[in-house]
């Protein structure tokens, strides 16, 4: 489903850049994607689950569409002039109908990137005791993945608004998105991470 996407010659494919998620009172969820460095270039994304339990992708181009939903599974997909912009310790997301922004606090930096294995076998039971979050997996569609944080902020305010209707104040997350083998964090979070994909090829078991 990847459109005009080159990896690397090991067949896995680098993004690198922010997640910021965050869940309000009225039960939407958001998880918003910069990511300045991609095979496809700079694209942004948003993973909204709303209040019914509706999974929705907002892409900034149909290449990122075709990337993102060539690993994560999802009920409606859009595309749409998405900007965002992730810088420091705030994270601002806008369409014509939906604008969200984020807070953070201050900055846990963690070690430069580490090898593959370590985030597969060290990392993981780490961040899931710490922000109950899994770094390694295999995703709905069967795409290895191994997310390595390079640092994160924890939110302190956020806000939302669809439309004329604010969203609310800002609440844990209750719910999975269920796009994924992974969930966003309970408490809201700003995350600098690279993520790094290797879609199946032959339905080999690869040893990293």
């Amino acid at each position: 489903m990847m459109t005009n996407v080159s990896g690397g010659s090991d067949g896995r494919s680098v993004v690198k850049g922010t997640i910021s998620s965050a869940a309000f009172a009225s039960g939407d969820q958001f998880v918003i994607g910069y990511w300045p460095q991609s095979p496809l270039g700079p694209f942004h994304d948003i993973m909204w689950l709303d209040a019914n339990d509706t999974r929705t992708l907002i892409a900034s181009s149909r290449d990122a569409a075709n990337f993102i939903t060539s690993t994560y599974h999802f009920d409606h997909v859009m595309v749409a002039s998405l900007h965002v912009e992730s810088e420091g310790a705030t994270t601002t997301a806008w369409t014509d109908k939906l604008a969200i922004q984020m807070n953070g606090g201050w900055l846990r930096p963690l070690p430069p990137r580490r090898p593959l294995i370590v985030t597969r076998y060290i990392e993981a039971p780490i961040a899931r005791w710490l922000m109950g979050v899994e770094t390694y997996g295999l995703s709905p569609t069967g795409a290895r993945e191994w997310y390595q944080a390079r640092g994160w902020r924890w939110v302190k305010t956020a806000t939302a608004r669809h439309g004329n209707e604010d969203l609310g104040e800002l609440v844990e997350v209750t719910r999975p998105m269920n796009v994924g083998f992974s969930n966003p964090p309970r408490r809201a979070s700003i995350v600098s991470v690279t993520v790094t994909i290797e879609q199946p090829i032959d339905g080999s078991e690869p040893g990293t």
